[in-house]
């Protein structure tokens, strides 16, 4: 896992880096750095976006409803192939 604040230190580290750095950088230039840069560290914690997550969401709810269908109809099968419990108060004929 990463250490929450360490990223941090490190963002703001490239971020003064390039604020100190060259005078004459416009504010745009110094914007699409900083982006750059947070893309770089957000690329490295592997996030995903909202639309992926909610994909995700779906299947494993789908999965999930078909798992227990399936479960219900095995216990269905499993009770139909068990032997019919004997009357054990009728003794039996030989």
């Amino acid at each position: 896992m990463i250490d929450k604040s360490a990223l941090i230190n490190n963002i703001a580290a490239k971020a003064g880096e390039l604020l100190n750095g060259d005078k004459s950088q416009t504010r745009e230039d110094i914007e699409k750095n900083i982006k750059v840069m947070v893309s770089s560290v957000l690329v490295k914690l592997e996030l995903v976006t909202r639309d992926e997550f909610d994909a995700q969401v779906a299947v494993l709810k789908h999965t999930r409803e078909r798992l227990e269908a399936l479960e219900k109809e095995m216990a269905a099968l499993r009770q139909e192939a068990e032997p019919p419990e004997q009357d054990e108060a009728q003794p039996e004929m030989d």
